[in-house]
């Protein structure tokens, strides 16, 4: 039986163990996320270990911002659950995606839930988040 100290790490998005899901593309020399939705559920894990670096290299020039200040929000919000609603598109071959999902975060104690309309496209091989609509 091994102790908690030994067990694996589960992944943010929910998706099992973190090496075997999300933790496959944070590393620097990872492979990209093959589809939108992995892209998604692997930003989702990176705002939720404070990994602005990810967030930023999977971020389209077109709209990406020069910093996210992480590190303001570390121990104010925590990221706890991801609920994939629907995919359009977004799979090996595709130029674009659409990925909705619910992300369910705490701000200082109080749950609270983000709804959004993720686009994404893929670029030389490598998806990347262009930007969501939140409803």
């Amino acid at each position: 039986m091994k102790s908690k100290k030994q067990a694996k790490a589960a992944c943010p998005c929910g998706g099992g163990e973190l090496s075997a899901c999300c933790g496959r593309y944070l590393a620097a020399d990872a492979p990209p996320a093959p589809s939108a939705q992995a892209l998604m559920r692997s930003r989702f894990s990176a705002y939720a270990l404070g990994r602005e670096d990810y967030l930023l290299a999977t971020w389209h020039a077109s709209t990406r911002p020069a910093a996210l200040d992480l590190a303001e929000d570390a121990g104010v919000v925590k990221w706890i659950a991801l609920e994939v609603l629907r995919c359009e598109a977004g799979l090996a071959g595709d130029a674009a995606g659409i990925v909705e999902f619910v992300a369910r975060y705490k701000v200082g104690g109080k749950a609270e839930k983000l709804r959004e309309v993720s686009r994404f496209v893929c670029e030389d091989g490598r998806w990347y988040y262009v930007a969501g609509e939140v409803s």
